[in-house]
Formats: structure tokens, C-alpha cells, sequence
């Protein structure tokens, strides 16, 4: 919400101002508002008396100013000096909307804010992570998906493994087969020791993140930039049995991959093999795979080469006879002859 209004506004985000209170009483009298309404009063986001509605990004709804107040508060203790102005003019601001708070309690359910809760904004995002790892007592799950992780990504969440790691809390993570080349996850599990036990597979679900079986983060945006905050039993439930059914199928990082059965088809030929057959492009392939564009290409051209196919057509068809399409041989291995070769090489 950066922009000319935001650089008008003629506060900080420590109280609000007229135009802020009429946009919030509109808010919880009508149970929510245009994202436009909001654009000049940024007053009301900074201090999460308005957030975005799960079901429509482009409409914001109300917070109950009570929990609003609860969450400034939780900082203050940590920082008393620095935070007392702070406290005294928040309360300030949040008085005059107890009344309209009740209001708020009668237009939804108890329960339906805090099971789902849209995060907007990347230090939202780490603030909610933060405040789990500090609940967390038991288990963390996380799905990565992508390729090799780069240094600055590891370390962004650091802080929190290791946080984690010294209350004893046991940590399981589903990468894809490409980070296994990533010499920042060695460095990363090396540093963990057992807390962390790592698993790969050819291609994984969007990120996740599970605390002790009882929240659960996933995006809410192509660029993650938003995120949503999931607490609802049923949901959560769900998202831990999808990750036990592909920690089972996945394969833990110190163990080799499993040979394809065919000379000179490496494991990750055979997944995009599989890919091709299914009738996705190259870019599709790449993205589910971590790979880039360029190198699932080339790929492409050492499987061509392989098994002798002179277009992506022959190439489909040549998949489909050794099997690699994950489907039994179109014909006998015997009566296949791979270029190159003077014998089946299928085993």
C-alpha cells in the first residue's frame, strides 16, 4: 500500500487519525470494505485493524480491537524504555473502539478469525512464524519445494532451527532430489545434526510449514508475499496426512537415488521422461523438478540422444516403449535396441 497516500498521511502508525476511525466504524458496520477505502488511512493495516478478507484479497475486514491490542502489547514488555509512549498512545487509540468491538464479536463467529488468518506482508509473515516457534514444543514438518536453496534462505530462518533445536524439538523436511547438490543444505543439516532429518523426491506440494500438528503456514500469492495462518483442526489434519503420505514415498538424503534400470538415463532424465509423457512444456517441468529451463532442456537433448528419437514426437514414443512414462514397456525389453548399444538395456 506504499504510494502517494501513504507518503501523505500525516501520523505514524502508533495511533489513528479521523478519516481512519470513519473507515473502521464503516468497516464493522458493514462487515468489510473495499481495499481502495483503505489506500490513505495505512494507519489501519500498520496496526492490523483491518486485514484481507481469505475469500476476497480486494476487500479488507475488521479485527476485533481487542486482539489488536493484545498483539501490540506482547512487544512492550521486551522493550519497556522504548515502548512506553508507544503503549500509552495505543491504548489511547483503541479505547474509543470497545464498544464497536462487540459489534464486531455479533457480525461472525467466535471461532472463524483466528482459524483462518490472512498474513499480508513478509515481516507479518515472520512475526506469526516467530510467535509458533516459540509455542512449538514437539514437531515441526516443512515441505521446500524449488531447487538448490541459497545461502540467504537458509539463513533467514536460522534463528528459529536453532530456537527450535534447543528445546529438543524434532524437525522433518521434504526437499526435492535437486537440493541434494546444494552444498548450503549439507552445511545447514551438518549444523543441525539428528534434530533435523532431511527426505527428497522428484517434485513436492507448494511450501508448508506444520508446529506441533496445530498450525499449519502455506502461501496465499505466486511471489509469497502474502501468507495464510491455518489453525482449523480439520485443515491442519489434512495437510499433515498429504506430508506423512510423501515422507513415506520420499527418500532420506544420506541414501543414494534409486538406479532408473536403463544405461545412460539418469534418475532425473527418467522424472522428466515421466513429465514429457504426461504432455507438460519444458518450463512447467522445470518449475516442478527445481531445475531451470536450460537444464531441463538439456536433459531433453541427452534423452533424445539416448534412445535415439529425432523428434519430441519419436521422443514420446521411445519413452513409452523402455517404460519410462512409469508404465509397463509398449513392447517386450528384447525387442528394443537403444542407439549405440548392441544389447536391451532395460533391467
Amino acid at each position: 500500500m506504499a504510494g502517494h497516500g501513504a507518503e501523505e498521511h500525516p501520523h505514524g502508525a502508533d495511533r489513528l487519525c479521523e478519516a481512519g476511525d470513519r473507515v473502521y466504524s464503516r468497516a464493522v458496520r458493514r462487515g468489510r470494505v473495499p481495499r481502495t477505502d483503505a489506500e490513505r488511512v495505512p494507519c489501519l493495516l500498520e496496526l492490523g485493524l483491518l486485514h484481507p478478507d481469505p475469500d476476497d484479497m480486494e476487500r479488507l475486514v475488521p479485527t476485533s480491537p481487542q486482539e489488536v491490542m493484545t498483539r501490540l502489547l506482547r512487544g512492550v514488555y521486551d522493550e519497556v524504555s522504548e515502548s512506553q509512549r508507544r503503549v500509552g498512545s495505543a491504548v489511547a487509540a483503541f479505547e474509543w473502539y470497545a464498544g464497536l468491538g462487540r459489534q464486531l464479536n455479533a457480525l461472525a463467529a467466535p471461532a472463524e478469525g483466528s482459524a483462518i488468518r490472512v498474513l499480508d506482508g513478509l515481516s507479518r509473515i515472520q512475526a506469526a512464524m516467530d510467535e509458533a516457534t516459540e509455542a512449538c514444543t514437539t514437531e515441526v514438518l516443512t515441505v521446500q519445494p524449488g531447487g538448490i536453496r541459497r545461502e540467504a534462505e537458509l539463513s533467514e530462518g536460522l534463528h528459529r532451527a536453532l530456537a527450535l533445536r534447543g528445546r529438543g524439538v524434532r524437525m522433518r523436511d521434504l526437499y526435492t532430489h535437486v537440493a541434494r547438490h546444494g552444498q548450503g543444505l549439507l552445511n545447514y543439516l551438518e549444523l543441525m545434526g539428528d534434530t533435523v532429518e532431511a527426505r527428497t523426491l522428484d517434485e513436492v506440494i507448494d511450501r508448508l510449514i506444520l508446529f506441533d500438528r496445530t498450525v499449519a503456514f502455506i502461501p496465499a500469492n505466486t511471489d509469497r508475499t502474502m501468507a495464510l495462518e491455518l489453525r482449523h483442526p480439520a485443515l491442519v489434519e489434512y495437510l499433515v496426512t498429504v506430508f506423512e503420505r510423501l515422507w513415506r514415498l520420499a527418500i532420506p538424503l544420506t541414501a543414494p537415488l534409486p538406479d532408473t534400470g536403463i544405461e545412460g538415463i539418469s534418475h532425473r532424465e527418467q522424472s522428466i521422461a515421466a513429465l514429457l509423457a504426461e504432455g507438460h512444456q519444458d518450463a512447467v517441468i522445470a518449475e516442478r523438478l527445481g531445475i531451470s529451463v536450460r537444464t531441463c532442456r538439456a536433459h531433453i537433448a541427452r534423452l533424445s540422444e539416448t534412445l535415439g528419437a529425432a523428434s519430441r514426437t519419436q521422443l514420446g514414443v521411445r519413452i513409452a516403449q523402455v517404460g519410462l512414462n512409469g508404465q509397463r514397456p509398449a513392447r517386450p525389453a528384447a525387442a528394443l535396441t537403444v542407439p549405440g548399444q548392441e544389447a536391451p538395456t532395460v533391467r
